[in-house]
């Protein structure tokens, strides 16, 4: 199982609208590097779920339930995928991004390097080290 990072504005796509939609496609992806990120994925890999812009912290957890497929609020013929993804469980204490940073071990990571992708990978390490951060037991 790989794991990723994915972002969203909570005022356009919030963590409660991800748990009360059950499962939902990740759409509106339009860079290059997010989108190979999504077509990369793997049922039951699993994605920190973070609010982007306000808040700016992983909120939840969520699990790929469909692979990558042509994303429908993309224009026909365009190469933009989405991914369905359904909510796995909130994070018991959200992990901001100033506590990121501030965590020597967790140097190097997408989120603080290439702030603007929106769709990233997390390495096994950095996996473990937000999941203890955040109080989260699950894989």
């Amino acid at each position: 199982m790989n794991h990723w990072l994915v972002k969203s504005e909570p005022d356009a796509f919030s963590w409660d609208q991800q748990v009360a939609n059950g499962v939902e496609p990740w759409t509106g992806v339009r860079n290059h590097q997010a989108k190979a990120n999504l077509m990369a994925m793997k049922k039951g890999d699993r994605a920190f779920f973070y609010h982007s812009n306000i808040g700016k912290e992983i909120v939840g957890v969520v699990e790929v339930v469909r692979e990558s497929y042509p994303d429908p609020t993309a224009d026909a013929g365009s190469p933009w995928v989405c991914v369905d993804f359904k909510a796995v469980g909130p994070v018991p204490k959200p992990v901001t991004l100033a506590t990121i940073k501030e965590e020597a071990t967790l140097e190097g990571i997408a989120l603080v390097r290439l702030s603007r992708l929106s769709v990233m990978p997390i390495s096994p390490e950095h996996w473990k080290i937000l999941s203890k951060m955040g109080g989260w037991k699950g894989k």
